[in-house]
Formats: C-alpha cells, structure tokens, sequence
C-alpha cells in the first residue's frame, strides 16, 4: 500500500527570502514516506509564483540551483504518489497555471468529481485529462481570476469538493490550509519565529524547528498573511481521521488526534497479545511498521524481542529496474533474514496489515528458509476487506484477499501455522479514542461522506 501524498507549506515574513523553500524542502524529506512518485516546491515573493517540480525522490529533484531559485517568504512542497487522473510529471504538484494567482498541494481523493466537473464545463472551462486536484485548482482559480479573495473562492468552491482533501494553498501573499468536513486526511499548524508551518504530519514541523499548535479542523480554512492567522469554519465538522495513519501510513514519531502514533502501535501489540498468545520462541517485527506493534506484544506475553528481518532503507520508486532475476525473488530486495535470531526457533512474526498477502507469504517462505522452525503471522490491525476511495492506494475488492478467503484460507495460503488478526474493537481501543472519530471503511466497508455518490464504489 502506499499514502497517495503529503503536504508541506510556510508562511515566514521575517525570514531570509531563500529560506521558505529550503525550510518546505526539509520538510518533504521529512514527509518522503507518504510518496515517492514525484515532488513540488512552489514559493512567493509577494508578487511572482515560481515552481520546481520533477519526478523521483526529495534527494534526487532538488539541488542548490534549483533551491535558489526559489526565492520568497511564502512557500508549499507536495511529494506525490499517484491520485486519480494518472502519473508522471504532466500530473506532479503544487498545481499551477499560467495565470499564477494560485498554486495547490493536495492529499487525499475525491471519488466522485461530476459536480465539480460540471460547474467548470458549464463555465466554459477546458478539463481535458484533469485529475480531481486540478479540478480544485482551476475551480478556485477561476473564482480569483474574476478578482474573488482566496478566503471567498474557497468558501464558494468548496460545495464541490465531494471527497477526501487535505489542501495547501499559495497565493503571492498568503498561505492557506482547508481540510475536508471528515478531516480524513491529516493536516497540522505549527508555529516557526512570527510565521507558520502547514503539514500533513506533525514531525515535519519538528524537523524545521517549529511548534505544533494544533489540527486543521474539518471543514475549517486557515488562512495566513501580513494580518497574521485567522481561521473560517466552511462548514460544520466532524472528525473521522482515516485510522490507517495510526495502523501504517504517518511516521511514529507524530502525533494525531493527541496521540503519538508510536505507543498506539505499541498498544496494538499489547491488545493482540491478550486476544491472540501463540507459543513461540521470540517476536520479530516485520520493519518498520510493525516494530512498535512486536515491541508490544513481546512485553505482554514475556516472549523476547529480536531483529529478524533486516530492511533495505534505500529502496524506493525508481526508474532503473533490477535484474530480471532479481525482481523474480521480490521481498528479498527489501528484506533479509537473519538466520541465527530464526534458525530452530518458533517465530512470531508482526506485520501491520496484511492486503493481498503476496509479501506475507513471501516471509513466511524467507523465515522457513532461514531456518524457523515454525511461523506464527500476527497481523496488528484486522482484516482488509474494503477499498479505499480517500486517497490510499489499496487494490481493488478482487485482490484484497481477505475480501475473498477465510483466516485459515489465508493461513494456508501463506504458509503459516497460525494467523492472527487485531480485532476491530481491540483496534479502536488501542487508540484511545471513540470509534466515531474514525474512517475504518477498509475494515468495515462505512464510507463517512454522506455525499458520496456510492456508484463510484463499483468502479474500484
């Protein structure tokens, strides 16, 4: 599975004009992990827009050059991994046009864009191959292009946004934040000197040295400026966080919701140890997800803790492709076992989620190969059952395969001797907080809009 993006943005008046840009390019290193297709800068200096974007990694897109050119106090990075409406670079963020009133980054997905779609050919407006956040963006910039504040074309726009959106927004002189009315995407404040930080997750505004002051809430646009922070409540909200980003997405050094994602992990495990105790030898996690989660479960149950698995940190999206015997062995590029924590042992291994199972068969083969004398799969989260439609990239209903075979069909599949899944209450009482405050849709099929045009769920 893969975040399909993150958001970065800084308002910073009193700054060296250079440095909002390599101040929104450490955080999107920050953020790397959220995508990996391609990345963004668009930066202000009060009058001029100007963007570098490309395909890759944060390393690989910028450099000195690149960065100084990017001159301005005000400034939005996005690191994408594909949304509706295709790849490549034709599709990279921010979004911008010719007109440079305004430049957008957005996480999330709108799964249904026929009324945003209607509005702008109605208006004459060409959207020829536009994704749903170019949509936004031409929605928007239409509005200011009639000479509408940012603050009103946002307010009239977003009727029309149906769908999941976590948004950066650059004018020449103002930085703004909108969060949907389920606040299913994450989206953090933070304060840096007399500016502000924008993010899709709090550690990113630790990396620069900011302070997190607190989340956009649903529904609510915050708008930063010469006049300072204001915020406008668009619509009334309701929180339902995507609690994915507790089970595998954010880092485990944010926070969400109040909570630091590394001890709900962490009360993952613990929760699994009381409802699934296997017999076994020594815990390993799979990295690096399910290390707080194995950390858990080896304190409650008294098992020890090992490293099992070794991941290679250096792989990522690329353009180069491996070997073609190389791609044949697939996890093996990612992962490698080592054998003296696993040989003759009964391990119990702890994954965040299991989706189509390939990767967790190929483990289970990888651990036996090194030596395990048996294989225990505990899985911190429970079943997939549900696409996503809000901005993840899960398969399609056919591939998940807990959609289509029981536990110990899945157990069989992968090459187990047991399987054990985190039940959905044990999930939700990890967190420490209502279930209503969460979007669970790929565990239980409840899609929180309540203007969601349901035909677009046969289309996933």
């Amino acid at each position: 599975m893969h975040e399909k993006c993150a958001v970065f943005g800084v308002y910073a008046p009193s700054l060296e004009s250079a440095e909002a840009a390599r101040l929104v390019h450490t955080g999107l290193w920050t953020l790397q992990h959220r995508g990996q297709e391609s990345t963004g800068i668009s930066v202000s200096d009060g009058a001029t827009i100007r963007t570098h974007k490309g395909q890759g990694l944060v390393a690989h897109v910028y450099d000195e050059a690149s960065l100084g050119r990017l001159v301005g106090r005000i400034a939005i990075g996005h690191n994408r991994y594909s949304t509706s409406g295709g790849n490549g670079l034709r599709h990279s963020q921010p979004v911008v046009d010719d007109k440079m009133l305004l430049a957008l980054a957005h996480n999330g997905n709108l799964p249904s864009v026929a009324a945003l779609s209607r509005s702008l050919t109605d208006a004459g407006v060409d959207i020829t191959g536009a994704n749903d956040s170019e949509l936004m963006h031409a929605a928007l910039g239409r509005e200011m292009a009639r000479g509408v504040s940012l603050e009103d074309a946002v307010r009239m726009c977003f009727p029309l946004f149906t769908g999941a959106f976590s948004l950066a927004l650059l004018t020449p002189r103002a930085l703004a934040a909108v969060r949907d009315v389920r606040g299913i995407r994450p989206l953090s404040l933070g304060r840096i000197g007399d500016g502000y930080v924008v993010s899709s997750e709090t550690c990113a505004i630790d990396a620069v040295g900011g302070t997190f002051l607190r989340d956009v809430r649903p529904g609510e646009l915050v708008v930063m400026d010469e006049n300072g922070m204001r915020s406008v409540q668009l619509e009334p909200g309701k929180e339902q966080l995507d609690i994915f980003e507790f089970v595998y997405f954010a880092r485990p050094d944010s926070m969400l919701l109040g909570r630091r994602v590394n001890e709900v992990r962490r009360q993952f495990g613990i929760r699994l140890a009381r409802e699934c105790p296997v017999d076994a030898d020594v815990v390993i996690p799979v990295p690096d997800s399910g290390v707080p989660a194995a950390v858990g479960y080896a304190g409650e149950t008294g098992i020890p803790f090992d490293i099992g698995l070794v991941k290679n940190r250096y792989i990522h999206r690329t353009f180069i492709q491996p070997a073609q015997r190389l791609r044949e062995v697939g996890v093996q590029l990612k992962l490698n076992p080592i054998a003296e924590v696993l040989r003759g042992r009964r391990v119990a291994v702890v994954d965040d989620s299991l989706v189509r199972g390939t990767t967790a068969r190929q483990i289970v083969a990888m651990l036996r190969h090194a030596g395990a004398r048996a294989v225990h799969y505990l899985v911190s989260s429970p079943p997939v059952r549900y696409p996503d439609i809000y901005g993840i990239d899960l398969p399609s209903p056919a591939d998940l395969v807990a959609a289509t075979k029981s536990v110990d069909e899945i157990r069989q599949s992968i090459g187990a001797e047991s399987l054990t899944y985190l039940s959905y209450d044990g999930m939700i009482a990890a967190t420490g907080l209502p279930e209503d405050h969460f979007s669970t849709a790929c565990f239980n099929g409840v899609y929180p809009l309540e203007n969601l045009d349901r035909s677009v769920l046969t289309d996933v």
